[in-house]
């Protein structure tokens, strides 16, 4: 049987700070972000399974990709841990939608971050084949499973 591809599109809205950083992009600031989500697999040929003729239900793509990362990050701020006097800027009280990460959250490492959380939740016979994580509408980041093997 033959692989498939299938990409599933995500947006949503978050705002970061790069901390340590020599631009304006060290001010908390927001993005429109657009996830290209890629798997690839072979089509389901069990007669008797009804997802016959799919690699994967799109649905439960969208379920796997809402609750890792859409549904936590849109309309969100994210912040390194690294962030000089984090304790103070009384996060808690500012925001009700927050994460502090372990990383600078420049789209690059989102990218990586998103790809081994995506990754985990998938079937078995399902690989995640690539990402696309666009922060505007001419910068993006790509993620690609060959090249992390």
């Amino acid at each position: 049987m033959a692989k498939v591809r299938l990409t599933k599109e995500f947006r949503f809205e978050m705002a970061h700070a790069l901390w340590n950083y020599d631009g304006l992009c060290k001010n908390i600031h927001g993005h429109s972000y657009i996830l290209f989500v890629t798997v690839i697999g072979e089509p389901i040929t069990d007669t008797n399974n009804s997802k016959l003729g799919m690699v994967m239900d799109f649905g439960d793509l969208k379920k796997i990709v809402a609750e890792e990362i859409v549904d936590q990050l849109d309309h969100s701020v994210v912040l390194s841990k690294a962030t000089p006097n984090l304790e103070q800027l009384n996060i808690e009280q500012m925001f009700d939608r927050f994460f502090i990460t372990d990383y600078q959250p420049t789209c690059e490492n989102m990218i990586v971050d998103f790809a081994e959380k995506i990754r985990i939740r998938l079937p078995l016979e399902v690989k995640l084949h690539s990402l696309k994580l666009h922060e505007t509408a001419t910068s993006f980041a790509e993620w690609y499973a060959d090249d992390n093997e």
